[in-house]
């Protein structure tokens, strides 16, 4: 059986396209739906209910990436477990038999995760950011050590991705973590000797519209949880990943100017510049105030709390 996981909050309309995409799959496989459902009040839960999901409904308070999929896994009952978002949709009615063939196939595979292809309304340097990290040439990543660790070894994304449940029970998402869950779990399990792969085939549609200071605060909590991911090598990943912004740029640059796109090279160079700097400083979290961490982030809340945690006691 394949469990397909969803979190949820207020889903509305893209709930319904997520949800009836995945009830056009062709598969030979039981499929459940499970629904994690945060406090949304703009029907999301019974919307998902018709269309046959069993929901489990929790509080909005206090929600963190890792510990909601965890619970969504140990409800569901398949043995494979299919992570995917509210906002994203299959791209065609193959996109599950693609993205969990090769985990029935391939014994040494933790993972398998697929492309995201942007929405219509995505802007030009959202195109080639996903076409960067999520282009159509598939891959088997693996790291031995620490060393080997960089953005593309542990790249994995929970918006399309499928994880063995044996592989998910030995090692579950982080409950600590609010961000980047998915990355912190590919780095535990390449380390443990897994493979995870990438299939350019299971594609799903999903891409975000931000502006340059909501993407300043995506990639600062992106920078904020990296220690657990691609930044784990410690100056070893550092330097990989400055050497990734400089191809990034470079290549970005050419393909505007390729495309016809001249006219978006200013904004895009703001853009850019605004998410290396979140990731920078996000990655020095730790030496930043209260404060500061809160205003940067998509998440002030969870700062908020991670103080009072690391508060000692009286």
């Amino acid at each position: 059986m394949i469990s397909v996981l969803i979190p949820v909050k207020d889903g509305g309309s893209d709930l319904r396209r997520c949800l009836e995409g995945i009830a056009r799959q062709a598969t030979d496989e039981e499929v459940e739906i499970v629904v994690i459902d945060s406090g949304s009040v703009d029907g999301s839960a019974e919307l998902a209910r018709s269309s046959g999901a069993r929901v489990i409904e929790v509080e909005s308070a206090g929600f963190l990436h890792g510990a909601t999929r965890n619970l969504a896994a140990r409800e569901g009952r398949g043995d494979i477990l299919v992570f995917t978002t509210q906002d994203a949709y299959p791209a065609d009615e193959r996109w599950l038999e693609r993205l969990c063939g090769p985990l029935r196939a391939e014994s040494d595979l933790a993972g398998v995760y697929g492309r995201q292809i942007p929405h219509d309304d995505a802007s030009p340097p959202e195109r080639f950011f996903l076409d960067f990290l999520y282009g159509p040439q598939a891959r088997v990543q693996r790291a031995t050590d620490e060393l080997e660790l960089s953005l593309h070894t542990t790249l994995f994304s929970n918006v399309n991705s499928a994880i063995r449940r044996s592989v998910w029970e030995r090692f579950p998402f982080a409950d600590d973590l609010f961000f980047a869950e998915d990355q912190d779990w590919s780095r535990r399990v390449l380390l443990a000797g897994y493979a995870i792969r990438y299939e350019p085939e299971a594609a799903v549609r999903h891409s975000h519209v931000y502006t340059v200071s909501g993407a300043f605060k995506r990639f600062f909590d992106t920078g904020a949880s990296a220690e657990r991911g691609f930044l784990a090598g410690g100056s070893t990943s550092s330097r990989a990943l400055r050497r990734e912004a400089r191809r990034y740029a470079r290549e970005e640059l050419a393909w505007l100017v390729r495309t016809g796109r001249r006219r978006w090279i200013p904004y895009a160079a703001v853009y850019e510049l605004g998410k290396f700097a979140g990731v920078q400083l996000g990655a020095r979290h730790r030496r930043l105030p209260l404060w500061l961490k809160q205003r940067c982030s998509f998440y002030p809340a969870y700062w908020a709390d991670e103080a009072r945690r690391e508060r000692p006691s009286v």
